[in-house]
């Protein structure tokens, strides 16, 4: 049996209160569990960003600003924990060493934000390091990792695979370039890079895409590794 880690952006599982994505996730999520250990990390999406853009016109420091998107991951986590009903671990687990835990019971672990600073990204690399799992899904909206924002940029270049440590100089580039949005922090990468799992970045508007990789081994995104892989290894 497998160790998968999911990094799913709350951008993906709940676009808005009044459009959210968990139903189709729950079949796709049940049966890769059947098969493999899965750990899953979501993410505040926008109503997290909204709750830190309101808490600092109200003079919050940063920090406590932090906890509050934190809140909002763990809520849509609980989202999640709920429609999964008794597949997952009944409550959201509040950090890695929980986690790891709750995983020896064989259902679906879920998990949000830790650690004020951090992002649920760098949270999910963490656990990957720490679960030694076989891959780490980053599940994002767009197809995979480009050389600039494929929504503001028509001649960004898509990589099928990629080195970590290429990965790092892009996102460190793209972060000096104000206003740009990134496929991951630098803390989550650099956690890649350390730890040396697979990582593969996937559209993960499309649950389908994420079964299809893991059943297959083959996927419609980028891998990020220090060696080829073909197919993927699980």
């Amino acid at each position: 049996m497998s160790t998968i880690v999911l990094s799913l952006g709350g951008s993906i599982l709940m676009p808005g209160l009044d459009s959210p994505n968990i139903k189709p996730y729950i079949p796709v999520l049940e049966k890769i569990a059947s098969i493999h250990r899965l750990f899953v990390v979501v993410g505040g999406g926008g109503e997290a960003r909204r709750y830190i853009t309101v808490a600092r016109s109200l003079d919050v420091d940063d920090a406590s600003a932090d906890e509050l998107g934190i809140l909002v991951t763990r809520l849509n986590a609980t989202l999640l924990v709920q429609a999964l009903k008794d597949s997952a671990w009944p409550k959201v687990v509040e950090n890695h060493t929980e986690a790891l835990a709750a995983a020896e019971s064989g259902k679906i672990v879920v998990m949000g934000g830790v650690t004020p600073g951090q992002t649920t990204d760098a949270v999910a690399a963490v656990l990957a390091e720490r679960s030694r799992a076989s891959v780490f899904f980053n599940l994002t909206s767009v197809d995979g990792i480009y050389s600039a924002d494929p929504r503001n940029d028509p001649s960004a270049e898509r990589y099928e695979m990629i080195t970590p440590s290429r990965l790092l100089e892009i996102v460190i580039h793209q972060q000096s370039a104000a206003g740009m949005n990134t496929v991951m922090d630098v803390v989550a990468v650099k956690m890649v890079e350390r730890c040396g799992i697979p990582l593969i970045v996937l559209d993960g508007r499309d649950p389908k895409a994420l079964l299809t990789a893991v059943e297959s081994g083959i996927c419609r995104g980028t891998v990020v590794s220090r060696e080829g892989l073909s197919p993927l290894p699980l």
